[in-house]
């Protein structure tokens, strides 16, 4: 297979225009499900990298969006500054998956997911449980608008930028680690296992660092989410949050980040047009699914970057 070459920085200044100009041009639906992109986008990168360069199989990242979100939530409305609830929900994440992951992370496979999916109903029903902190079914609203040097991010538009650099942000992060030692060390032990701990890589440390970096995103984007929706509830941490986290990987390509962001434009836009046709936009949403996992093993950035080869090389 013939590499693709690099984009020429040609190209830079033009799709930056482009992104900058689409909630000037868009209407105020588009630019909400381009916010929900991102969200998806940054808590789906944390299921892809710890997928697709370790072979952790995660079905609980909603339980770590939710921490993030419950963090924010709870700290800001009492007049805590926001980024004291992000960070907070982040450090918490990343404590339970440390501790959690260096246990479940010995597991593999089916036993692997499975684990990951107890956690996400456990957390889903604390949140539930716990009503003290997190409202139960009732919720917490009234959830502060972020305000950046003086501007209040109190609009789709302003949140898109802001969800956004953020992306581009974690974006650079993950690159960096899956073209980079790391990476290279991960996809070894991911693998052959077995031929890397022979070598002396500390594997399951690794492991775990990537699980917990996952939770870390899973949280980020639950604070964000917070701060959007101005209102937090059970329902939007149960399983199908997770399985919407997981699909972005799965149905872009997670060996990449461009995948991802695929997958995340995929699991936000595909729903909102096939919605157009009925209560069988479900049916079609799961055959359209069906349909790219079996079809493109790849991922649509497979397909896409196929393609992009054969108009290159002409």
């Amino acid at each position: 297979m013939k590499p693709v070459k690099s984009i020429s920085p040609a190209w830079v200044v033009p799709v930056m225009l482009l992104w900058a100009g689409l909630p000037l041009v868009l209407s105020h639906a588009f630019t909400d499900l381009l916010v929900f992109t991102g969200l998806y986008y940054i808590a789906g990168l944390g299921v892809g990298l710890a997928l697709g360069q370790c072979g952790i199989v995660n079905l609980g990242q909603a339980l770590f969006f939710g921490i993030g979100a419950y963090a924010s939530a709870a700290l800001s409305t009492r007049g805590m500054p926001i980024i004291v609830g992000a960070m907070v929900g982040i450090a918490i994440a990343a404590a339970i998956a440390g501790v959690l992951g260096w246990t479940i992370l010995r597991l593999h496979g089916y036993f692997l997911g499975l684990a990951t999916l107890a956690l996400g109903i456990i957390g889903y029903t604390l949140f539930f449980e716990w009503d003290w902190l997190t409202g139960g079914s009732l919720g917490i609203g009234g959830i502060p608008k972020p305000v950046l040097l003086g501007l209040a991010i109190d609009s789709a538009p302003k949140f898109y930028y802001l969800v956004w650099l953020v992306a581009f942000a974690v974006t650079w992060m993950a690159h960096n680690l899956i073209h980079g030692q790391t990476g290279l060390l991960l996809r070894a032990g991911r693998d052959s296992g077995e031929a890397s701990v022979s070598l002396g890589i500390r594997l399951r440390a690794m492991r775990t660092a990537v699980f917990a970096l996952c939770a870390m995103l899973g949280s980020l984007a639950g604070s964000l989410f917070a701060h959007y929706a101005s209102f937090v509830s059970v329902d939007s941490f149960g399983l199908t949050k997770s399985l919407i986290f997981l699909l972005v990987p799965v149905l872009g390509g997670m060996r990449s980040t461009g995948g991802m962001l695929v997958g995340a434009l995929f699991v936000s836009f595909v729903p909102y047009f096939l919605s157009r046709l009925g209560d069988v936009h479900q049916i079609l949403f799961g055959l359209t699914m069906t349909a790219v996992v079996v079809l493109l093993p790849n991922g649509l950035f497979g397909l896409l970057a196929a393609a992009f080869r054969r108009r290159l090389h002409g």
